[in-house]
């Protein structure tokens, strides 16, 4: 790997509706904890595993059936 062409990253906690995860990344921000002597940027995120429709079960399933259908008989070929 080529010396010097990636970027700095920064211990971070990404905060998103009360669950934390900490990680390391390239963002930063004003606001920062201190965590064992370590200072860590807060990023707050409006979405994460934690509050996700598809990871929590809540993801609203759309009917298809009926939009096939409807497209095959409107379009469909006619004997």
């Amino acid at each position: 790997m080529k010396p010097d062409i990636h970027p700095e990253t920064h211990p971070v906690i990404f905060i998103d509706d009360g669950h934390e995860i900490i990680s390391r990344s390239t963002m930063t921000s004003k606001e920062t904890r201190d965590i064992d002597g370590v200072e860590h940027y807060i990023v707050k995120i409006d979405i994460s595993a934690f509050t996700h429709p598809f990871y929590t079960g809540k993801e609203k399933i759309m009917d298809t059936e009926g939009r096939v259908e409807r497209f095959k008989k409107r379009y469909g070929k006619k004997s």
